[in-house]
């Protein structure tokens, strides 16, 4: 059974990891994208035109910094401008610079909180008229495990700011309730993306021995869900989040986490 989407989509911080699955899964199943970042090479519009299956699909993108004033205003009028309006929102700008609590400054946190918790209460404040006249608005926000559910070193900042993520998301989800617009987040666990990668081969390996799926997600898992929540078979669901972690917030020790291929125990 196919999972309708609306046929339009803006989403946020597109061009990289996640964000760039999800637009690359929008897009596809033939919506019409807005994609944002803070920029938006003419070379990965061309690639996503090309992966189109729809006559006439739009396929457009805005350079934002989602920490600059104006941001939401620009982002909510160019969806009503190249789009013609907004069914789903999805937005998955985040930063997680490592920094002690012992070296943490004003600024550090400040660059977090304005990125991955200001930024999206903007824009969707932004974009509350255009998803109320879509009379199918979907809100899809990007967080993670780190904050609501685990903590790791250097990364309270980061954490703080993805719990706060998700405070704001239940409340948006009631406030916004009674014209039919739904507000979910999806929380992945570690997952393949550059920024990961750039933290190098033993952090990689590391993270997957916590995993008891023996490995890190992909991109285009975490896409997949945020494609069903962004859908007609998700009507009914708004305010929760669904872990997609692959088991790694379920042991009680590393110890629980048995190798991969190991039998089962009898």
């Amino acid at each position: 059974m196919n999972n309708p989407l609306p046929p339009k989509v803006a989403v946020v911080g597109g061009t990289r990891g996640i964000g760039a699955a999800i637009t690359s899964t929008f897009v596809t199943a033939g919506a019409d994208v807005l994609l944002t970042g803070r920029s938006v090479p003419e070379h990965v519009l061309e690639a996503l035109r090309g992966a189109g299956r729809r006559a006439g699909q739009t396929v457009e993108g805005l350079a934002l910094d989602v920490t600059e004033r104006d941001f939401a205003q620009r982002l909510a009028e160019s969806a009503r401008t190249s789009l013609g309006g907004l069914d789903v929102l999805c937005l998955n700008a985040g930063v997680f610079p490592n920094k002690p609590l012992a070296d943490m400054t004003h600024a550090d946190v400040r660059e977090v909180f304005a990125t991955n918790v200001e930024s999206q209460i903007l824009a969707v404040a932004a974009c509350v008229p255009l998803l109320r006249e879509s009379g199918r608005g979907r809100i899809v926000l990007t967080s993670s495990i780190t904050g609501p559910l685990t903590g790791f070193p250097g990364w309270s900042h980061y954490g703080a700011s993805k719990a706060a993520q998700l405070g704001f998301m239940r409340t948006a989800a009631l406030e916004l309730a009674p014209y039919g617009i739904t507000v979910n987040a999806v929380a992945p666990g570690n997952v393949l993306t550059e920024g990961l990668q750039e933290l190098g081969e033993a952090y990689l390996a590391q993270m997957a021995a916590t995993v008891p799926l023996g490995r890190l997600a992909r991109p285009q898992e975490i896409a997949d869900v945020v494609e069903f929540l962004a859908g007609e078979r998700a009507s009914f669901i708004t305010g929760q989040v669904v872990t997609v972690d692959g088991g790694q917030t379920l042991p009680e020790s590393p110890e629980a986490v048995l190798p991969t291929g190991t039998d089962a125990p009898s």
